[in-house]
């Protein structure tokens, strides 16, 4: 099997797509455990919960980071100092939850209590689940930066097994520990720490067995510290647009926003999804730049946006398929399902385009042209998406016109990412861009 060939690029997707799928399908039954409780449980874990999705974003930010470094390494012939980029990953991820852990520790009952909307009763209960379930952070990181660093060396097997070993562990032990040890929603939060603490665990003993220094070294700390913060500022883009969106929609009122929670929702997971394209991307363009192929890498590009494009329309059929069905799913609300049957064109319009987007972001990221990507995102988040969002707000556009906002900022995104590809500018070739 060629390095570069399609097979190649599903051999590495595939097993990414589990691990991305692992996390959300967990919180899915940490959520049915606890739902059992009583609204006021939920209403805590849905609170902590989006908390500590912050950590979530966080570390798979560094993940991404790290292998396109890793793989350039790798490509280069230096499987040693591949590993060490994530052995410096590690290192920073090991710090970042350690002070992310003592903060909650101080900060978890400001957060419940702003984020809990005036109930002191959720916001405790709220606060205690968050202070226990922060001394996974540390663990949560390590497990983040070891996915990096794997998927750069082109490991996907080792990392599949212990995400899903770790939250097999996890969705056995909240239900035992929820209801016979007696914990409640405590339990909970523990059987999160244990499956993140293990997780950590297994990708930092993996690292001990590569045989490298593990000694830290600052500089390269630091210029990871770069690259992670270009893609922070490029995400952080991402959740103005979203955030702006639903407070849009919330104006619109209720059946807009539920039916708008409903459409977001299921584009996220179609972008989880596709996001497995994008991982396969980062590892092998940094491997053939890191070996001087940059004819090789630009032909990659080429194919993985074509996959990513393929993949996009096939969930476009099954999602267009599914618009007098799916909505249903989520709301027995005849005015809901109407709302978002309002959205739908613009959904499965949009994900043959999304999927090229996100597998260029796959390509760029594996190429080290984080600077850019933050650049263009920040341009198509101003210059697109918030104008329009804010301009159907005015206009009363109702759900069509926040759809027709986030067409604008797909749209923006595939034109500047594909011109950036014609250019060849971001192929830049070595083991160290």
């Amino acid at each position: 099997m060629s390095p570069y060939s399609s097979r190649r690029v599903a051999a590495l997707a595939l097993p990414a797509l589990i691990v991305l799928a692992a996390e959300p399908i967990y919180v899915l039954v940490d959520t049915a455990v606890v739902g059992h409780l009583g609204s006021v449980p939920l209403a805590a874990l849905a609170i902590g919960g989006t908390v500590m999705s912050a950590a979530a974003w966080l570390g798979t930010v560094m993940a991404y980071g790290t292998t396109g470094r890793s793989a350039r390494r790798f490509g280069a012939g230096d499987r040693a100092a591949a590993v060490a980029e994530g052995v410096q990953a590690s290192w920073l991820a090991f710090g970042v939850g350690l002070a992310l852990a003592v903060v909650a520790q101080v900060a978890a009952g400001p957060l419940a209590r702003t984020l809990g909307g005036g109930d002191p009763v959720v916001a405790g209960a709220a606060a205690q689940w968050l202070r226990i379930a922060a001394l996974g952070a540390p663990g949560l990181l390590l497990a983040a930066a070891g996915n990096g660093w794997m998927r750069g060396v082109q490991d996907t097997r080792r990392p599949l097994y212990y995400v899903l070993g770790a939250n097999a562990l996890s969705a056995v032990l909240c239900p035992i520990l929820v209801y016979p040890a007696g914990f409640g929603l405590v339990g909970s939060a523990v059987a999160n720490v244990v499956a993140q603490t293990v997780a950590g665990v297994l990708f930092a003993r993996a690292l001990v067995a590569e045989r490298v220094s593990l000694r830290p070294r600052p500089e390269v700390i630091g210029q990871q510290i770069v690259l992670g913060r270009d893609l922070l500022i490029r995400g952080s883009a991402f959740q103005a647009c979203f955030l702006s969106a639903t407070a849009v929609a919330a104006r619109f009122g209720t059946a807009v926003v539920a039916a708008h929670q409903i459409t977001v929702q299921l584009w996220f997971f179609c972008a989880l999804a596709l996001d497995a394209v994008a991982i396969a991307a980062q590892s092998l363009v940094g491997a053939a730049l890191g070996a001087g192929y940059d004819r090789e890498a630009r032909d990659l590009g080429r194919r993985i946006a074509l996959i990513g494009g393929v993949c996009g329309a096939c969930f476009a059929v099954v999602i267009g398929a599914g618009a007098d069905v799916v909505p249903g799913w989520f709301s027995g609300d005849p005015a809901v399902r109407d709302q978002a049957l309002v959205a739908w064109p613009w959904f499965v319009a949009l994900l043959p385009l999304a999927g090229v987007v996100y597998a260029l972001d796959g390509v760029l990221i594996g190429a080290g042209d984080a600077r850019y990507l933050r650049n263009v995102t920040i341009v198509a988040a101003l210059a697109g998406f918030l104008p329009v969002v804010w301009l159907a707000y005015a206009l009363d556009a109702g759900l069509g016109g926040i759809w027709a906002g986030l067409s604008l900022f797909i749209v923006l995104r595939l034109v500047t990412l594909l011109l950036r590809m014609r250019s060849g500018a971001w192929a830049v070739v070595g083991a160290v861009r």
